[in-house]
């Protein structure tokens, strides 16, 4: 299942040039990475009262066409199950526009930070 959200580019994320800056992009996948959880009907927050905490261990970014101040973004993210890792990939568009695509990869620990399976609760989730 895949989700979208829509937000729009704040002046403080961009640059001298008006571009957005390169940065923002990792921000703008954990905006689709939230949405799709509430989409599923739940929160990084409710997840991690349970003591699961899902850290980024990878990230890739394919910056295709510029953001620039103000321009109203969709961000559709989708999920898939890589090994042991979590992947989230996600497409940005400008209207019909596709300007960057990418990914990131998440492992499972518990409070003690020790590495684990997803477990049940979180696979009904992450597989529905």
């Amino acid at each position: 299942m895949a989700s979208t959200a829509s937000f729009r580019v704040l002046y403080g994320e961009t640059d001298a040039m008006g571009y957005a800056y390169y940065s923002n992009y990792l921000k703008w996948f954990e905006i689709g990475r939230a949405e799709w959880f509430r989409a599923k009907g739940t929160a990084y927050l409710e997840i991690e009262k349970k003591g699961i905490f899902m850290p980024v261990v990878e990230a890739h970014c394919n910056y295709l066409r510029p953001a620039f101040y103000d321009d109203v973004l969709e961000i559709s993210t989708s999920f898939s199950f890589q090994g042991a890792r979590l992947r989230f990939d996600y497409e940005i568009h400008r209207g019909d526009e596709l300007i960057t695509t990418g990914y990131t990869q998440h492992v499972c620990m518990d409070n003690s930070r020790k590495v684990q399976k997803p477990p049940g609760f979180l696979r009904e989730i992450l597989e529905t």
